[in-house]
């Protein structure tokens, strides 16, 4: 499952350096592309001409390359990569990404990673037994990272020693595993044989041929919720407003443009699922009338008169039968958690995903989210964080339902 896959990965300076280059042939062996971030304590266990000879990239280490100028942008890298791996990964370098110590082109790339994040620990075991490395690596653990360690279960090599760095070819594993949809180790089978519906982005209601009603909705929420339910072994169906982003083949899209439409494939799709996740931005009203022809500057105003639109939410809610589940989001300007509540109520909702505007850098057309979900029970509330991982969260409480 690496093949085609871009791969960042990450050098330190330990004398595990060594097997990096291990690590790299076996990645590209399985298909993938690669990209090596090495720091400066890293060169001075390997040399960068040798790892650029087995990934055929030039190495990057410092933010400017050339004295003319030229940078390499860790951004770009962040958003270019499929997954991070930093093996080997030092105990400094942990500790600088636990505390966001971003002084070195390898920490500024993990911190503006979108993809998932591998860490290969390699110290020695007082070093790793310490209680600030430790702590560190709850840290990263709670950042949603993945640590790969011999005999840890994740991909467990049996081997004594803890705080070496895993085996080139168990870390492989490792990676090849989650791109296969598994996690620790164990195939995901949380979601096989369950059908789950999500919708995702905007509708746009018309006014005239040329002129709609909408919002600012991406719709990456609601893929990346697609592609974690798809990755877990659900069968999904997505039902997308106008958006520009893209789904793995596993997921069944159907495309959409108002809220009737989306109404109508939900509706008809719902009675066959075990899950609707509705995430789409459904617009709440719409033009009563919708001109034939582009209407033309005339006088000082145009008046338009809208009526609501269906709402899809409640209707699924009335519709929904003891074994099915409906998670409902919520995005709120005000009075966030009292209108999360009366929705999670007014909709027959198993639990609500809520949102704020008044969260900056999250929301429309943002990469990152930050959410609380809402049950009867009470609710649950998760730092801002990448949308694949907010996702996750999602699913997990999801699965603790279902």
């Amino acid at each position: 499952m690496l093949k085609g896959k871009k791969i960042v990965l990450g050098i330190t300076g330990s004398i595990a350096a060594y097997k990096s280059c291990l690590v790299i042939r076996e990645l590209v062996k399985h298909g993938a592309e690669v990209q090596v971030v090495i720091t400066p304590a890293g060169k001075e266990f390997i040399t960068p001409i040798t790892l650029s000879a087995l990934t055929h990239k030039p190495v990057i280490s410092e933010f400017f390359s050339q004295k003319d100028g030229t940078w390499n942008s860790h951004v770009d890298l962040g958003l270019w990569a499929d997954a991070m791996l930093i093996a080997p990964c030092t105990a400094a370098t942990l500790g600088k990404f636990a505390s966001g110590v971003a002084d070195n082109m390898l920490i500024t790339t993990y911190l503006s990673m979108k993809a998932p994040v591998f860490l290969a620990p390699a110290m020695d075991l007082d070093m790793y037994k310490h209680p600030s490395t430790q702590r560190n690596l709850e840290v990263l653990r709670g950042f949603g990272n993945y640590i790969i360690e011999p005999g840890n279960g994740f991909l467990a090599s049996g081997l004594e020693g803890k705080g070496r760095m895993e085996e080139p070819e168990n870390i492989v594993k490792v990676l090849d595993s989650y791109f296969s949809g598994q996690y620790n180790g164990h195939a995901v089978t949380d979601l096989v044989g369950k059908k789950i519906l999500i919708t995702a982005g905007p509708t746009y209601e018309k006014i005239d041929p040329v002129r709609f009603i909408g919002n600012y909705s991406s719709g990456k929420m609601g893929f990346a919720l697609a592609e974690e339910c798809s990755r877990r072994g659900a069968q999904v169906i997505l039902v997308a407003g106008p958006v520009s982003q893209t789904c793995s083949d596993s997921i069944k899209r159907i495309d959409v443009e108002s809220c009737n439409e989306m109404y109508e494939r939900v509706l008809s799709e719902f009675p066959k699922c075990d899950v609707a996740i509705l995430c789409a931005a459904v617009s709440d009203f719409r033009p009563d009338h919708v001109a034939e022809e582009k209407i033309k500057r005339k006088g000082h105003n145009l008046v338009l008169t809208l009526e609501p639109t269906q709402d899809i939410a409640a209707s699924i809610g009335r519709m929904k039968s003891a074994h099915q589940r409906l998670i409902a989001f919520a995005l709120e300007t005000n009075e966030e958690q009292h209108n999360a509540q009366r929705k999670l109520l007014q909709k027959n909702a198993d639990f609500i995903v809520m949102n704020s505007t008044r969260n900056p850098g999250t929301t429309f057309q943002s990469d990152d989210n930050q959410i609380t979900i809402i049950n009867k029970e009470g609710k649950k509330e998760y730092a801002k964080k990448p949308k694949s991982e907010v996702a996750r969260d999602i699913i997990n409480e999801l699965v603790s339902i279902i």
